[in-house]
C-alpha cells in the first residue's frame, strides 16, 4: 500500500501506538468483525514498552500470567518475566493476529484536527501524508516520552549519555566509569545488572524508595506445560488479582494495614540488607509506603553495598556538567565515560505528545490547561470519536495496567460499534457534565488515598499537585463502571 492510497482513504478507525494498549484494541476490533483499521508507529519496530525498554536488567514488576492479554495465555518462564520474554510474547500476539499488515511503521504524528464538516480526524504525519479516520483511538501511552532533566553542562559532557528508555547497547559499560541519574523502578534494575561489570558506578539519588522483596520464582517444564492450559491460567489469574487487589486497601482505607503488612516488610527488608547505619539513612524514604512507585527487588541493596559504587544523596546532587563528566553539589568532581539518564517520563501533563485540535480549535493542551482529566479517563468533551488508551487517573499502584487497559476497551468499543455499525451515528462524545462530574468524583476519592497524603512528590501529580496518573479505588469498580454504558453520558451525530 503506497502513502497516497494511504492519505486518500478514510479509515473506519487508526490506532496510534502498537504496544499493549494499541494490541488490545486492534484485536477487540478483530473480534467484532471491525477488520478496516489501521496504527501508526513512531518508531520503525512495533510492540511499545517492552520492545523499547531493553536496558540491562530490565524486567515487569507484575506477576507475568497477570500482566498479560486475558485473551491470550502463555506459557511463562518466570514469574517476573524479562524483557526479553516480555518482547517476545508481544511480538508474538503481533503476529498471531496479522497486525504487521495493519502498521505502518517510521509514522510519527505530528498533529491530529477534528473536522465537523466531515466527522473526521485529520492525522498529520511528519514528513509523510496526512491520514484521515473517523474513529482515532491513542495508545501512545503515558510511559514513551522520556524526560531528562535541564541539567547545565550536559550538552558539553563527551562521554556517551543517554536515557535508560534508549539504551545504547553500542557503549560498552564494563570497567568504564559510569554514572546513573535517578533511583526509581529502571534505575533499581540497571544498577544491580551492571554493577558487577563497570569499574565504578555513581548513582545519583533525588529521593529513596521503598524496597521490597521480589517473590520471583522460575517455572520448570511441567508448570510452563500447565500454563498452555486455559482454564488453569485463568485460575492462576485469578488468584494473583484477588492477591494484589487487596492492597487498594492499605493504600487508600487502612494506614494500619498499609504499615503493617508492607512498610514493616520494607523496613525490615532493609534492615536486613543493609547493615551500615549511614548507608541505610541515606536509603530511608521520609514518607508513607506507597505515596511513590514500591520497588520490587532482591538485588538493589546488596549492589549499593558494593565497594565500587557510590550513592549521592540529594545533599551531594548534581550541580552541573563537565565535558569529562559531574561536579556535585559538595565540589566533587567525577570523571565519567558514561552518564545514564534514569530520570522518568513526562507521564502526566505530557500524557499526549503530539497536539489534539477538537472541535472548534479547542486543544486538548487549553482543556488540560489545569490539569488532565477524561470521562472513564478515557473521552473529552468537544473531541468526538477520540478515545484515550491509559488516559488521565486509569494507572494503578497495587495490580497489573492490562487489567485497566481492557476494562478501557469494554467502553471503548460500546463506543466505536455505535459509530461504526449506526448509520444514523457519525460522532458519539462525552457530554461536559458528565465528565466534570467524573472527575470531581475521582478527585474526591484520591483525597482518601496514600498518593494524595502520604508525604512525597511523585510523578502520579501533574504541575497541578493533583494526582492525575492513579485511579483512586478497586480495578474492578472502574470495569464495572466501562462495562455499565450509560447513554445519558453521551451526545452522537
Amino acid at each position: 500500500m503506497t502513502s497516497q492510497q494511504t492519505s486518500d482513504k478514510i479509515w473506519p478507525v487508526v490506532i496510534i501506538g502498537t504496544g499493549f494498549g494499541g494490541q488490545s484494541a486492534a484485536v477487540n476490533l478483530i473480534k467484532r468483525g471491525i477488520n478496516d483499521f489501521l496504527m501508526l508507529e513512531r518508531r520503525d519496530f512495533m510492540g511499545g514498552t517492552w520492545c523499547q525498554n531493553s536496558y540491562p536488567g530490565a524486567a515487569v514488576d507484575v506477576q507475568s500470567p497477570l500482566y498479560s492479554l486475558s485473551f491470550e495465555p502463555y506459557p511463562w518462564s518466570q514469574m517476573f518475566a524479562e524483557q526479553d520474554e516480555l518482547a517476545e510474547y508481544t511480538n508474538h500476539v503481533i503476529d498471531k493476529y496479522g497486525l504487521r499488515e495493519k502498521t505502518r511503521v517510521n509514522h510519527n504524528v505530528a498533529q491530529v484536527v477534528w473536522h465537523e464538516d466531515t466527522a473526521t480526524w485529520q492525522i498529520e504525519i511528519t514528513g509523510g501524508p496526512t491520514i484521515t479516520a473517523r474513529v482515532l483511538i491513542n495508545s501512545s501511552g503515558p510511559l514513551s516520552t522520556p524526560k531528562i532533566p535541564d541539567t547545565p553542562g550536559r550538552e558539553h559532557f563527551t562521554g556517551a549519555q543517554f536515557h535508560t528508555n534508549d539504551w545504547h547497547h553500542d557503549v560498552e559499560h564494563r570497567d568504564k566509569r559510569v554514572a546513573i541519574v535517578g533511583s526509581g523502578a529502571s534505575a533499581a534494575q540497571v544498577i544491580p545488572a551492571i554493577a558487577p561489570e563497570v569499574g565504578h558506578l555513581h548513582v545519583f539519588q533525588r529521593t529513596p524508595h521503598w524496597v521490597m522483596p521480589r517473590p520471583d520464582r522460575k517455572f520448570g517444564p511441567f508448570t510452563r506445560w500447565l500454563l498452555g492450559f486455559t482454564p488453569i491460567y485463568k485460575l492462576l489469574r485469578g488468584v494473583l488479582y484477588l492477591g494484589l487487589e487487596s492492597r487498594i486497601v492499605g493504600f487508600k482505607y487502612s494506614r494500619a494495614m498499609l504499615n503493617l503488612v508492607a512498610q514493616k516488610k520494607a523496613e525490615k527488608h532493609l534492615a536486613k540488607q543493609v547493615p551500615d547505619d549511614t548507608l541505610r539513612a541515606k536509603l530511608t524514604p521520609d514518607f508513607t509506603i506507597g505515596c511513590k512507585r514500591i520497588i520490587l527487588s532482591n538485588t538493589l541493596y546488596p549492589a549499593l553495598m558494593r565497594d565500587n559504587v557510590t550513592l549521592h544523596d540529594s545533599d551531594d546532587g548534581i550541580d552541573h556538567v563537565t565535558p569529562s563528566g559531574i561536579v556535585t553539589k559538595q565540589g566533587h568532581a567525577i570523571d565519567l565515560d558514561v552518564l545514564v539518564w534514569s530520570t522518568g517520563y513526562d507521564a502526566t501533563d505530557g500524557m499526549i505528545s503530539y497536539p489534539v485540535v477538537g472541535r472548534d480549535g479547542q486543544t486538548l493542551a487549553d482543556f488540560w490547561a489545569d490539569y488532565p482529566r477524561a470521562y472513564l479517563g478515557t473521552t473529552i468533551p468537544d473531541f468526538p470519536n477520540l478515545f484515550i488508551v491509559t488516559g488521565p487517573n486509569t494507572g494503578i499502584g497495587h495490580t497489573s495496567a492490562i487489567f485497566m487497559i481492557e476494562a478501557q476497551m469494554d467502553y471503548i468499543m460500546a463506543c466505536v460499534e455505535r459509530v461504526i455499525n449506526d448509520r444514523d451515528v457519525q460522532q458519539i462524545e462525552v457530554t461536559g457534565g458528565a465528565e466534570a462530574r467524573y472527575t470531581e468524583h475521582v478527585h474526591d476519592e484520591m483525597t482518601r488515598t496514600v498518593w494524595h497524603d502520604g508525604g512525597c512528590n511523585s510523578w502520579y501529580k501533574s504541575r497541578s499537585g493533583r494526582v492525575v496518573a492513579m485511579f483512586p479505588g478497586f480495578t474492578f469498580m472502574f470495569r464495572r463502571m466501562a462495562r455499565n454504558f450509560k447513554e445519558r453520558d453521551h451526545e452522537t451525530a
